[in-house]
């Protein structure tokens, strides 16, 4: 069981594919980073520890011991628990899909980077062609973003951590850009709409 305030957040088959979504989601970003990495049972690196390939069906499907939850009905290649790889695709990697648009026709990228991560990248067929969203963290907190839209697409972007950050993109200054039909500077960073295209952006993080 995990508390924020006064709600109440349950994991297992109904509360595990949200968990780390709505962490994010209410600003615990480092709190779905902190879960994403913990080794010790029950967690989904626990598995690795112990030589997973594959997502459990039970967290202790192998135990402490190495002993077996059960030898007559234990998975282990299943889903329930993987659902930890929609945070990934959703909002580490940061694609996502406008529910005001058809399936990809707006896409949203907002890529969440944490402690733990120097990088993630992700990409997706799309019936409209292939999306990407990458990002990485060098040294002096240096950020570098990559985004692919595909084509007859737009796609509402965030940058994280750029409020008040000098960005470019592709080497000249994010407003000379091709192809970024508007920029707004938030709170969180900077929010672009992008058409169809690939795009490297630039910057030093604001933190």
């Amino acid at each position: 069981l995990l508390e924020e305030s006064k709600h109440h957040l349950t994991t297992g088959f109904v509360g595990t594919p949200y968990l780390n979504l709505v962490l994010s989601q209410i600003g615990s970003n480092d709190a779905a980073y902190k879960l994403l990495f913990q080794t010790d049972y029950p967690s989904w690196l626990y598995q690795v520890t112990k030589g997973a390939t594959t997502i459990w069906e039970h967290w202790d499907g192998i135990r402490e011991d190495g002993g077996f939850w059960s030898k007559d009905m234990n998975s282990f290649n299943h889903y329930a628990y993987g659902a930890i790889g929609d945070w990934l695709y959703r909002c580490v990697a940061g694609i996502d899909t406008d529910e005001a648009a058809p399936g990809y026709k707006h896409i949203r990228i907002d890529p969440h980077p944490g402690e733990g991560l120097s990088w993630a990248k992700a990409s997706l067929e799309t019936m409209y062609g292939l999306v990407e969203s990458g990002w990485s963290v060098g040294e002096g907190s240096a950020m570098e973003v990559q985004v692919t839209i595909p084509p007859n697409t737009t796609a509402s972007v965030q940058l994280p951590h750029a409020a008040g950050a000098e960005v470019q993109e592709s080497g000249k200054a994010v407003a000379e850009g091709d192809g970024i039909h508007s920029i707004e500077r938030t709170e969180s960073g900077i929010a672009l709409t992008l058409g169809s295209g690939s795009y490297h952006f630039t910057y030093t993080t604001v933190l």
